[in-house]
């Protein structure tokens, strides 16, 4: 994410830095959890494999945790898609090309680069 410029989104849009930043601090956040849900199904397979009542049980309260850490992911996700949406809103809105308009279609105009 080097250069303040994401390429391939209309021509060469100019996002601001501190949507980067945000995005990247999402994207980090949804890491963390699925980091954490990697070990939460590992745990979940290893009680369900021992058989052992006390694991079993203690499986229940892991898939709770994990559903919801899947819930906080589909959320994250929902509001970077937002994010960008919105980002691409107000980069386009002086965009006469027509390379993405604030309906978020895409106009006639292909840019390709050079």
């Amino acid at each position: 994410m080097e250069g303040d410029t994401f390429s391939g989104l209309g021509n060469g849009t100019q996002i601001d830095n501190k949507i980067l930043q945000t995005f990247k601090k999402s994207f980090v956040q949804v890491q963390d959890i699925l980091d954490q849900n990697r070990v939460l199904i590992n745990e979940i397979n290893q009680n369900h494999e021992s058989k052992v009542p006390d694991n079993l049980s203690r499986n229940v309260g892991l898939i709770r945790e994990l559903n919801n850490n899947i819930r906080r992911v589909v959320d994250l996700y929902a509001d970077l898609s937002s994010s960008f949406t919105k980002s691409m809103e107000v980069s386009s809105e002086g965009d006469s090309s027509g390379a993405v308009k604030s309906d978020g279609k895409a106009g006639h105009k292909r840019h390709r680069p050079l």
